[in-house]
């Protein structure tokens, strides 16, 4: 059976996967949800008359929706169905995007409930990158002393019967 960190590890990143795909899909097409998407290209074009210097490297509010919209596609299908290493650095860029955009809402002056899924989204992001970052517990090997020939196990890893205490 799959250990509980096997499990969550795959339910996070099927779940925020095809989060993603949906939001990315949104942004580049209307076909999902017209309401939705022209909310987006509303609210891209506030960003960009918020930060001038985007638009003075030539960065329109279209590209940068398309752009954003296509790499959250792209790193949701990789969360969803990629296995691997390529999950966590797909887990990454959409934490960075996410904290991208926290950025650009804060800059507008939306309000909380404007945001509030970029927040819970990032905070699910991080655990899932630390959940899949940390080592998998190992059980512990039982090392051996060779005292005169004879093999013991180290004392410090014998363990004594419950109830029981052992004088060496």
């Amino acid at each position: 059976m799959a250990s509980p960190r096997t499990v969550t590890i795959v339910a996070l990143s099927v779940a925020l996967g095809l989060f993603f795909v949906f939001m990315g899909t949104i942004k580049l097409t209307p076909r999902l949800s017209r309401d939705a998407y022209n909310e987006m290209k509303r609210a891209y074009k506030s960003y960009v008359r918020a930060l001038p210097m985007l638009k003075k490297m030539g960065v329109s509010s279209i590209l940068l929706r398309k752009s954003i919209g296509a790499l959250e596609v792209a790193c949701g299908i990789v969360m969803t169905l990629v296995p691997g290493r390529p999950k966590d650095v797909a887990n990454f860029l959409l934490l960075l995007l996410v904290l991208a955009v926290l950025f650009f809402h804060q800059l507008v002056g939306d309000p909380l409930k404007r945001y509030a899924h970029a927040l819970v989204f990032g905070i699910l992001l991080t655990c899932r990158l630390l959940i899949a970052r940390q080592p998998e517990e190992q059980p512990p090997e039982k090392r051996i002393l060779s005292v005169n020939g004879d093999e013991q196990p180290l004392i410090h890893e014998v363990a004594p019967e419950k109830g029981k205490v052992k004088v060496s």
